[in-house]
C-alpha cells in the first residue's frame, strides 16, 4: 500500500502538468486510438486533457480508499489517507465537469458520452468526438461500501458529513453516496445513474461497441462515419494524419510501429474492466436498475445480468460452433479440425471486433488469460 502511495503521488505529478486534477500523456497505453499520438506533446503547442487517463486517476483514488479503509479497521489512522483520497476523487470530478475553471467538460450534453478536450493556444477549447473506450472508461471508478465498513469508520464518516454540509456542489458532481442502496449499502461513483444508462445505451448497441465477441474499442459507427479533427473550421494535420475511422482487426497506421490498434478490436483488459464495474454497480442498485440489452431490442436486463452477458460473449472467442470451429482460428483452417492441434487454445492480444479473429501477439495470456476467471461459476447475487 505505501508503494501504493508513492506511485500515485508519482503519477499525479508527471501527468497533471498544470495541477487542475486533469490528466494527459497516454498513459493507459491506449496507442493508436486518438487523432494524433497521446503519449507525445500536440503538434502545434496545443494540450489534450484526456478523458481515460482521468478517469482512470479517479478509481485509483477509490482503490485507494478503499484499501486504507480496510486498514483503519486495525489503525484508525489509515482512515485520514481514506479521507485523502476520497477528496482527490472529488477534486478529479469536478475538474472533469468544469476543466480549469473553464466551464468545459469532459461529458458532452449533446452527445451524452465523454470525450477528450484539445486546446490550442488562442482557440478554443474542442471536444475531440472519437466514440471510443476512452468514453467508457469513467464506468471504472465505482466502488461499494457495506454499511458494517461504515459503521467502523467514523472521522471517515465525519468528514462525509462535512462535505455533504460545506461543500455540497462537490457532492452534488457524484453519484449520492449518502443515499443507501439495497443491503443499505453505499455508492461511491463518477457517475449518477441517469449518466450510467447514457453510456451504456452507447456500449450495449450493436451498430456501436457491442460485438458479438465483447466490447470493440471504438464505435463502429466510425466505420461509415470516420472522425476528422476541424478547428476554426480548418482541419489540423497531425503526424500526417486526422482522420480515425473504424478498424476492427490490423491497424492500417505507421503509429506505434503500427503492431497495435485500439480502433475496433476487443481487448480483454479494458472488457474485464467492464464486467467487475458492472458488476459493483449491480451490488449497489440491484434487481430495480434495468437497461435494454441489446440497445433497441426490448430485452431489459439487470447490470448483473449485463456483465454476464458480455462474459459470455468473450467466451464464445474460444468456443466451437456447429461445425466445430472456434471464431479465433478463422485464418487458421489447418489448426481448426487438426486433432493434434484444434484444442491447444492460443491466446491472442486482441481480436477482430467482427469476427473474432485472434491478432496481435500470440501468446498473449498476460491479459487474454482473464478469460479463465470468467469462464469460472459465480454465484448469483438474489
Amino acid at each position: 500500500f505505501h508503494k501504493l502511495l508513492l506511485n500515485f503521488t508519482w503519477w499525479v505529478n508527471r501527468k497533471d502538468v498544470d495541477n487542475r486534477n486533469v490528466f494527459q500523456g497516454g498513459f493507459l497505453g491506449l496507442d493508436n486510438i486518438g487523432v494524433f499520438d497521446r503519449s507525445i506533446p500536440v503538434p502545434g503547442g496545443g494540450q489534450l486533457d484526456q478523458a481515460d487517463g482521468t478517469a482512470w486517476m479517479a478509481m485509483y483514488s477509490l482503490n485507494m480508499m478503499r484499501i486504507a479503509l480496510e486498514l483503519s479497521l486495525q489503525n484508525p489512522v489509515y482512515q485520514e489517507i481514506a479521507i485523502k483520497f476520497l477528496n482527490h476523487f472529488l477534486a478529479i470530478a469536478k475538474a472533469m465537469t468544469n476543466i480549469g475553471e473553464s466551464g468545459i467538460s469532459l461529458w458532452d450534453e449533446e452527445d451524452k458520452f465523454f470525450y477528450d478536450v484539445l486546446h490550442f493556444p488562442e482557440e478554443k477549447p474542442i471536444h475531440v468526438k472519437v466514440r471510443s473506450i476512452v468514453g467508457l472508461i469513467p464506468i471504472f471508478a465505482v466502488e461499494v461500501l457495506e454499511p458494517e465498513l461504515l459503521e467502523r469508520v467514523p472521522r471517515f464518516n465525519e468528514h462525509l458529513d462535512w462535505i455533504l454540509e460545506n461543500r455540497p456542489e462537490l457532492a452534488s458532481l457524484v453519484s449520492r453516496w449518502n443515499e443507501p442502496g439495497r443491503g443499505h449499502r453505499h455508492l461511491f461513483s463518477l457517475l449518477r445513474g441517469s449518466r450510467l444508462k447514457c453510456l451504456l445505451r452507447r456500449m450495449l448497441d450493436e451498430d456501436e461497441f457491442l460485438s458479438s465477441y465483447g466490447i470493440r474499442s471504438m464505435s463502429k459507427i466510425h466505420e461509415k462515419h470516420p472522425y476528422v479533427l476541424h478547428c476554426e473550421g480548418k482541419t489540423k494535420h497531425c503526424n500526417g494524419s486526422s482522420k480515425v475511422d473504424y478498424q476492427p482487426a490490423e491497424s492500417n497506421t505507421h503509429m506505434f510501429g503500427g503492431n497495435s490498434n485500439w480502433r475496433g478490436p476487443i481487448w480483454f483488459p479494458v472488457n474485464f474492466l467492464l464486467i467487475e464495474s458492472l458488476q459493483r454497480f449491480h451490488h449497489y442498485y440491484g434487481s430495480d436498475f434495468k437497461v435494454e440489452s441489446p440497445f433497441t431490442s426490448g430485452q431489459k436486463l439487470t447490470l448483473e445480468d449485463v456483465a454476464e452477458d458480455i462474459s459470455n460473449r468473450l467466451g464464445d472467442l474460444f468456443r466451437r460452433d456447429d461445425q466445430g470451429h472456434r471464431p479465433i482460428y478463422k485464418h487458421h483452417p489447418d489448426i481448426q479440425l487438426n486433432p493434434q492441434f484444434k484444442d491447444c487454445i492460443w491466446f491472442y492480444e486482441y481480436f477482430h471486433g467482427d469476427s473474432g479473429r485472434g491478432v496481435g501477439a500470440c501468446h498473449q495470456t498476460g491479459w487474454t488469460a482473464l478469460i479463465a476467471k470468467l469462464l469460472h461459476p459465480r454465484v448469483k447475487e438474489n
